[in-house]
């Protein structure tokens, strides 16, 4: 891992794991989300450069088990610990490209310091939320074209209730098919690789809040 920044990573999961279950106690279980069709892989697509980058230095978070569960068997006190993650980082990173925080157009982290553009929030949701026990296989980092016509990085839940996504955009969690955004390719779920997912354009770069 760049710069031993492992302690800092271990700092903000455990700050973030702690807060989560001191209140999972008192917490309503969520209502589960229906069930809806996933979306479907249609062969091998070319990596985003700076995620080839960030599994050099973080081999541990791009690997792939695939002894894992493929779907996550969702349940409403698991729905509403990973909706619990999923705002908890939206409100605890600052938004900020990587070419104002860092000088380069595109790193993707773990938002370590704090800050960190739309892949490095998805990254450590991932993070934080195979360390409460989801199979990381069924987490996959996704390349999307937003509404602005920009690449962008959301995390893709595989369910048995269809592919939700986390964004950091919105703490919506939403089925991939409502969220506005064309799909263009995620993680494979089969290899250290990714897969196309159908959208027509591929962004060299994920690099917008």
């Amino acid at each position: 891992m760049r710069g031993g920044s492992v302690l800092k990573v271990v700092g903000v999961a455990v700050g973030l794991c702690v807060g989560l279950l001191g209140g999972a106690a008192q917490a309503v279980e969520a209502t589960l989300p229906v069930i809806e069709a996933g979306a479907t892989p249609l062969g091998a697509a070319k990596p985003i450069a700076a995620w080839v980058t960030f599994c050099q230095g973080y081999a541990a978070e791009c690997a792939v088990d695939r002894a894992e569960p493929a779907r996550i068997s969702l349940t409403p006190a698991l729905w509403s610990t990973i909706i619990a993650v999923n705002k908890r980082v939206n409100k605890s990173v600052q938004a900020m490209t990587d070419q104002d925080h860092l000088g380069t157009p595109d790193r993707w982290d773990l938002a370590e310091d704090g800050i960190g553009d739309c892949e490095d929030f998805q990254l450590l949701k991932r993070h934080l939320l195979a360390a409460a026990g989801l199979p990381k296989r069924a987490m996959r980092m996704t390349v999307v074209i937003d509404e602005k016509g920009e690449g962008h990085a959301v995390l893709t839940l595989i369910t048995d209730r269809g592919d939700l996504v986390l964004d950091n955009k919105t703490s919506q969690i939403l089925p991939w098919h409502r969220t506005g955004y064309v799909f263009v390719k995620r993680e494979s779920q089969e290899a250290t690789a990714w897969v196309s997912l159908g959208g027509l354009t591929s962004p060299a770069m994920t690099a917008n809040r």
